[in-house]
């Protein structure tokens, strides 16, 4: 007596486990790759209106080659041409911070004059910075960590550092090109795929999910390199150092929210060691009413439009998908959000709209 194979109720639950066990094997070959994935993802999304009016006056499969070819040059060329400038500009500036560290740690560092303007503690301020800056031995002891041999161990820790994330850059530049070229091509597999699984839903959670990330880029990297650009000007006003390079830094750290305190922090320190205390304070008063308005009144009228989401529930996606996947999670954490809702609003029966600080749900 032969046996035959399972069929029937038995064959589907050992196709749907096999699948599993094959989609999880995938994923772990895969892992190392997965932000390269999303990453090329969260940017094909958000160039993607410009990609098909681009297609639209230039059809045909070559056009669909060379188009994909040049927008993915054009990304690495805003990634790259930005972080060559500040590299330059950082190493030009590496040779005078490694003598001011040498002639500190042989001299020591006399206290600033704008310490005897305090208001509150000046004596108490001086006389640690007597102790522990202002003579060579204290200031060899309290400089320590910048030695050669550490600066040496961080560079080379950096260095590794930095070869990986170029390696997960260059394979992010390789999806994006096959992202933009194959597009109507994986867009049909996928709405198949979301119809044989959800039903309508899928389709929904797709275009929701799409909205959100378009929502998070707006509010989040146009409205930071917004910030960025108004500080350029400030940071040059009151006479901060390298005002260009640093409304850069300021305007990358903005995209974090409130992340541009520390770089106003940055500027304000520059300005107090030139003795210029009030317009360190100008620098800090200014940047939080800059950061006040856009965190307050801008951000939650790009992402909560396109979410339709409380900058409450916004700012936990945000904030929750950076502890948890990293810079990538600025766009994952509200994009999840906002489809959690969508299905919260689907299972209740209707669009539980609340309006918390004058806002919907």
């Amino acid at each position: 007596m032969t046996e035959t194979w399972p069929t029937g109720k038995s064959q589907t639950v050992t196709r749907i486990i096999l699948a599993t066990l094959l989609g999880l094997f995938g994923l772990w070959i895969s892992a190392s790759f997965l932000p390269a994935l999303i990453w090329a993802l969260v940017i094909a999304i958000a160039i993607d209106p410009l990609y098909v009016k681009a297609r639209k006056r230039w059809p045909g499969p070559q056009a669909r080659n060379w188009l994909a070819a040049t927008i993915t040059l054009a990304v690495a060329l805003l990634v790259i041409v930005p972080i060559a400038i500040g590299i330059i500009q950082a190493a030009g500036e590496a040779h005078d911070v490694s003598l001011w560290i040498s002639a500190a740690r042989d001299n020591g560092i006399p206290p600033p004059a704008w310490l005897r303007d305090l208001p509150i503690g000046s004596a108490q301020v001086i006389a640690w910075w007597q102790a522990n800056l202002a003579t060579a031995e204290g200031a060899a002891k309290q400089l320590h960590h910048l030695s050669n041999a550490a600066l040496v161990t961080h560079s080379s820790l950096i260095g590794r550092g930095l070869i990986h994330r170029l390696i997960i850059f260059a394979f992010t530049l390789i999806a994006l090109f096959f992202l933009l070229r194959d597009r109507d091509g994986i867009l049909s597999q996928l709405a198949r795929a979301g119809d044989r699984l959800l039903g309508s839903t899928g389709e929904r959670i797709g275009r929701q999910a799409i909205l959100s990330v378009r929502g998070t880029i707006d509010g989040l990297v146009l409205v930071g390199i917004g910030e960025g650009a108004v500080m350029i000007p400030v940071y040059a006003v009151f006479g901060v150092s390298h005002p260009i390079l640093l409304g850069a830094l300021t305007g990358i750290a903005a995209i974090i929210p409130f992340g541009a305190v520390a770089l106003f922090g940055v500027a304000a320190l520059m300005l107090l060691g030139q003795s210029a205390v009030g317009a360190a304070i100008a620098v800090i008063v200014i940047g939080l009413v800059i950061v006040g308005i856009a965190d307050h009144f801008v951000r939650p009228a790009l992402i909560g439009g396109a979410t339709r989401l409380p900058f409450l529930w916004v700012l936990i996606g945000i904030l929750g998908g950076v502890e948890s996947f990293g810079i990538i999670g600025l766009f994952i954490g509200p994009a999840t959000m906002a489809v959690l809702v969508m299905l919260w609003r689907d299972f209740i029966g209707g669009d539980a709209t609340v309006h918390p600080a004058g806002q919907g749900a």
